[in-house]
Formats: structure tokens, sequence, C-alpha cells
């Protein structure tokens, strides 16, 4: 077991950590920031004033944005929080952000060690330049992510994980469907919507809406007729909580990602998949890295073929779905990837910089997955 380290976690001031219902990279962080509590690590986290973590807890916000009369650039907010982070660097032997594209410039100032995941997309125009000067430090959470930018040393790919145990898991389903997500046009509502008509099921949407006016303006103009033309076949049931957002999966005949944006993860894919539940997605991003094909689900090109793909779902093996994903996926691995990008930092072998790459690896000898 590796020494007790001071280590600081850092999330975006957006959602509270954990959420209280969508929020994908702030469950990732409590899970991590309790696993490493469990271990006998020191824990600091910054985050919204009303997170619910073990350890020490900075508040960045006294409220998340999103649930506050915020609507606009979180930019000046991210500054905020980067500013406490410096002020009590020397507090800490390793720091992890979580923030994203302005991890690159806490790394390039703080005196303490800064490993910097990415929790979004990195296919976008600025990204190559902000990448141009080596950093160590730097973790995708797949493959697909990491292999926008070939270039990169990167630390490691450390697949995001949580505690599935849990998961509720139903032998006799309905024969509904569900989409998990947000009402987006990139995460594939509306193709969803497409699907149940061409199958005449019914479909569940368990969905966050955004408060951007861009977001509320895809809702209004494109989801709403959607939904209203389906008639009584699609339910929309809003934003749940976890319990209730699984107890939906759960029951469900198979969950939809028909999304074309490339997922930097999935973590959707992993709670379904952990509930027994079958997915039928589009081939993009991580998606490969933990749907197995004819296995865990069926990836299609489109909404016709992701529709043929549905039926096919019977003949799948729903307890031996739930047993891999939770192995696989589980947040002790994850905890055990990020131990040894932090070792690695602080012996000076993590990649960036000319320094050594890590050769991380996870529990019952799994290595982290290389990206060169």
């Amino acid at each position: 077991m590796p020494e007790p380290l001071r280590i600081a976690q850092v999330a975006p001031p957006m959602e509270r950590v954990p959420p209280h219902a969508y929020g994908g990279t702030e469950r990732v962080i409590a899970e991590l920031v309790r696993e490493l509590d469990r271990r006998g690590h020191e824990v600091t986290t910054f985050a919204s004033a009303d997170s619910d973590v073990p350890g020490k807890l900075i508040a960045t916000v006294d409220e998340p944005l999103r649930l506050s009369t915020f609507d606009g650039d979180p930019a000046n907010y991210l500054i905020l929080t980067v500013q406490s982070v410096l002020d009590r660097a020397a507090e800490f032997d390793v720091i992890h952000s979580h923030l994203d594209w302005i991890s690159l410039l806490l790394a390039r100032v703080c005196p303490t060690p800064v490993v910097s995941t990415f929790h979004g997309r990195l296919d976008l125009p600025f990204a190559e330049e902000m990448f141009s000067r080596p950093t160590p430090g730097l973790v995708a959470i797949s493959e697909s992510q990491a292999a926008a930018h070939p270039q990169v040393e990167w630390a490691a790919v450390v697949h995001n994980g949580l505690t599935l145990d849990n998961a509720p898991f139903e032998r006799r389903r309905g024969d509904s469907l569900c989409f998990v997500g947000r009402v987006t046009p990139e995460k594939g509502i509306v193709e969803a919507i497409e699907i149940a008509k061409l199958t005449g099921r019914k479909l569940r949407i368990a969905a966050k809406a955004g408060p951007t006016p861009k977001e509320r303006a895809y809702f209004d103009e494109a989801f709403m007729p959607a939904l209203e033309s389906a008639g009584g076949l699609v339910e929309y049931v809003g934003e749940l909580a976890q319990e209730d957002r699984d107890r939906l999966v759960a029951d469900s005949y198979a969950a939809l990602m028909p999304g074309s944006w490339p997922e930097p993860f999935g973590l959707v894919a992993i709670e379904a998949l952990a509930c027994g539940t079958p997915v039928i997605a589009r081939r993009v991003g991580g998606l490969s890295e933990i749907i197995r094909d004819g296995v865990d689900g069926f990836f299609g090109d489109d909404a016709t073929q992701l529709a043929f793909l549905v039926d096919r779902v019977e003949d799948l093996d729903r307890e031996a779905i739930r047993a891999s994903v939770i192995d696989r996926f589980s947040a002790r691995r994850m905890t055990d990837g990020y131990e040894a990008v932090y070792q690695a930092m602080l012996s000076g072998k993590a990649s960036g910089g000319g320094t050594e790459k890590a050769a991380a690896t996870g529990e019952e000898g799994h290595a982290l997955r290389a990206v060169r």
C-alpha cells in the first residue's frame, strides 16, 4: 500500500460533489475522494459549499452555479477556484485538477505537482495549441479521447469508475426503452424518439434540460416538437435523482445512446450495464471501450439501424453483462490507477516535459492501457 498522501481534488463549480442528479464529472470526483479517504490519504476537496465528501472541504462557491441564477460564462469562477488552490498549494503533496483546460494553467504555475484529468471532448480547434507545451500529469479517461492528440505525452489513460455493486437488477423486465442524459443535439435525444417510433416500443426519457439560451432554444424548438409527434409512446420524466434513475434503467428492455458526438467516456453506459440493461448505441468515442458489441449491446450507424437491432437484445445474458462491468469499471480500479499516477508524479516519472512515462498498474495487475 502506498504511503498516505496529502491530496487536493479540485472540482468545477457547476455542480455539487456528488451531484443530486445528473453530473458525471462530479460523481467520479466523489467516488475518487471516498476511496482515497478509505485508503488513508488526507484528502481536501475544492467544490461548492453544499458538497458532501469525507475529509476537508474548501468551498469555491456558495452554491453550484447551475442551481443559482447564473447562466453566463463560468470562466471567472474557475479562475477564483484556481486562486484558492494556489493559496493553499504548499499544504498538499499532489493536486488533482478536474477543471479541463484551465488545469493546464494551474499545472504551469503551481509549485506542487498537478495531475490534470480531462473529462470533456478534446477534438476542438484550439486544443492542439493548448497542448503544444509539454505538461506533466495529463490523464485521459479513454483511449479514444487521448487518440485525438497522439503527440501528447499522456501520463496515463484511467477509465472512470463507480461503485456499481448496489445497482438494482431485475430479472423480469418491461418492454420499454430508456434514454438518460441531457437535452442536447449531440446526445441524440431526438434520434432516441425516432427509434421508439420505428420499433413501436415505449420510451422513457430522464434528461437534464440546460439553462443556457442555446440549450433552452433546442428544448423548445427541437425536443418538444419531437416529443409531441410521438404521442403517448414517449414519456419525458425530467431529471431524476440517482436512485430513481437507476430503477428506471433497471426496469428497461434496453438503454439508448444514439448520439453522434465522441463521448470521452460514457458513464451512462456503465450505469446501464451494471443494472444488466443492454445498451444500443452509435460507435463513437469511448463507448467501444465499454460496450462489447454483441455481448453488452449493439452498435449501429443511425436511428434506422439501431431500431433494427433492438429486438436482438432479447438473446443477451444480462447477469453476465452486470458482472463484467462491475469488475471492469469499479471505483477501486480507477483509484488504483490514480494512485499510480500520483506516485509517478512524485518520483518524477510522469510524462510531459521529457520525463519518463509512468507504468501505472491497476488492481489485480491490470495495467492501465497505454496510449502510445
